[in-house]
């Protein structure tokens, strides 16, 4: 009952913030409220800010971003939720969230989906991206773009990740998707969904075993500083998506919306460059920091996940899905 007060107080509070925002800037023009969840040094965070300038420029002045970072407005979830009411306008979340409420994302979480990083990206800028970011209009989310959020990997705090037997028993974090939940049971895992603002304190209390996530990430959220090992299996590419609140999005004009998608654009090209850079600078700054980072064998783990593919074969819309991505290489 406590944390159910407390989530309610969150989201009130939150409310509350952008209600003041709104009535103070509603004279200066149109300003778009955009909440996500990581630092400000990432380059989800420096990608927004030049989304921001080129916003403000595009509409000379009539359009501008407001960014509320570090969950100040709540989980990824959360904010999705903000923007299925309307108190919120756009967000950033990863398209293992939005599963949950655009069900065809799920396709992101299979494991070793992908050929490279030319084969993602070819996938996200095509047909099918586009098709999957306007997926979730029915649930008033719909899809400006891409950001790349690379592979994620295991880090743990007692032992290496170097075949998948090494996480039997173990208790991993995984997001809220099922999808997720799925693959790192079938490498014999114990998948357990927390919220990222919370998992450094699960992580140092022992509550989970270690987690999965990208190289900048760990860096940045410090996990470092608890899990010394980075096991660098790049089991799924999982991208991070830019969410507008169709309440908004059909509130503005054709110029307005032309405005706004050209500086998501751009900031999209700006943030994967950003990102090549921020993974190489976080391995090696966690390296010095005393994290082993070792690169197990691939296949052993794509072996173990077959059951996670066959899991789809009912799923007709996935399936179909699975063989475009699959047939694009």
């Amino acid at each position: 009952m406590y944390i159910k007060k407390k989530l309610f107080s969150a989201f009130i509070f939150s409310f509350l913030i952008l209600s003041f925002n709104s009535c103070e800037t509603l004279q200066k023009g149109k300003t778009i409220k955009l909440a996500h969840g990581l630092d400000m040094s990432h380059p989800v965070h420096k990608a927004m800010e030049l989304m921001g300038e080129e916003l403000e420029k595009n509409s000379e002045g009539k359009l501008k971003l407001e960014i509320y970072p570090n969950q100040q407005l709540g989980s990824e979830r959360q904010c999705l939720e903000l923007l299925q009411i309307g108190s919120l306008d756009m967000t950033k979340v990863s398209a293992a969230v939005m599963e949950n409420f655009s069900p065809n994302m799920k396709v992101f979480g299979l494991p070793f989906l992908f050929k490279d990083r030319s084969h993602i990206f070819n996938v996200l800028d095509g047909n099918i991206g586009k098709e999957l970011l306007d997926g979730g209009q029915k649930y008033w989310l719909k899809g400006l773009g891409y950001y790349d959020a690379g592979s994620r990997s295991f880090y743990t705090k007692e032992k290496p990740i170097e075949t998948p037997k090494d996480l039997e028993g173990l208790k991993i974090r995984v997001m809220e998707s099922a999808t997720a939940m799925n693959m790192v049971s079938s490498l014999g895992g114990s998948p357990t969904p927390i919220s990222s603002g919370e998992l450094y304190t699960a992580l140092q209390q022992g509550v989970v075993d270690g987690a999965e996530n990208n190289p900048p990430t760990f860096y940045l959220s410090r996990h470092y500083e608890v899990c010394k090992y980075f096991a660098l299996d790049e089991h799924t590419t999982i991208p991070d998506v830019l969410i507008i609140s169709t309440h908004l999005w059909e509130s503005l004009s054709n110029d307005e919306q032309s405005w706004l998608q050209k500086a998501v654009d751009t900031s999209v090209k700006y943030q994967r460059e950003l990102w090549a850079k921020s993974e190489f600078e976080a391995l090696e700054a966690v390296k010095k920091a005393g994290v082993e980072v070792v690169k197990p064998d691939k296949s052993l783990f794509k072996d173990k996940v077959e059951s996670v593919y066959e899991s789809y074969k009912d799923d007709a819309q996935i399936y179909s899905l699975i063989k475009r991505i699959q047939e694009s290489q």
